[in-house]
């Protein structure tokens, strides 16, 4: 089992990633705008399928396989740099957009809505990068079974953005009427979701492999 320090370093990475501005995100905002706060929830349902389906495969074998090659643990410790980088400018520069500009989008029914949240996060390469190249970072063969640390941290991941998810869900609507209202807060949690972009990429990119 990983240790105390791990899980909980584990659990404030996985919320600095949820509170970042991402496809999941956009999604569920919007469809919490356009359609209810039950809309939201249901399409929420399939995000956290697409969760599991990840923790599962990093579980077995993916994370095992990343721990043994270090070439590939490096290359994929550097991509995921990379494309926090990218997330990072995308949330700074010049026009770019908030997750709390709503987005129109059609109404559909629960079964489409589940399978819309769950395609939608099987294809956020942001929780590839979460699975791929960061939770490995806090597996310690020491520790105990690979297997049963990265279902642990996995689980971690997953009640934390569910947990963050759904309170965004429910609170969305409020959230985006008061950024629009006020434009300078609207840039401040731009620059706020990019720093700690760049804090990541950076931590990923000078952390030594364990």
């Amino acid at each position: 089992m990983p240790d105390l320090a791990s899980l909980l370093a584990f659990a404030a990475i996985s919320l600095g990633m949820v509170l970042t501005p991402g496809p999941n995100m956009v999604y569920l905002i919007s469809r919490s705008i356009c359609q209810g706060r039950a809309a939201g929830l249901v399409s929420l349902g399939g995000v956290a399928l697409g969760f599991v389906f990840y923790m599962l495969c990093a579980a077995f074998g993916v994370t095992a396989f990343v721990m043994a090659v270090p070439l590939a643990y490096d290359t994929l410790r550097l991509a995921g740099a990379l494309y926090l980088l990218y997330l990072a400018w995308q949330a700074v520069k010049p026009g770019g957009r908030s997750p709390f500009q709503i987005q129109d989008l059609p109404k559909d029914g629960p079964r489409k809505l589940f399978l819309m949240g769950l395609l939608t996060n099987l294809l956020n390469p942001k929780i590839a990068v979460m699975y791929l190249s960061l939770l490995p970072q806090f597996i310690t063969p020491e520790h105990g079974n690979i297997l049963n640390q990265s279902v642990m941290l996995g689980l971690t991941q997953i009640v934390v953005s569910v947990s963050v998810n759904a309170a965004i869900v429910v609170a969305s609507g409020g959230i985006a009427l008061f950024l629009a209202q006020r434009p300078f807060w609207g840039v401040l949690q731009r620059w706020l979701m990019g720093t700690v972009l760049a804090a990541l990429a950076v931590r990923m990119m000078t952390e030594a492999r364990r």
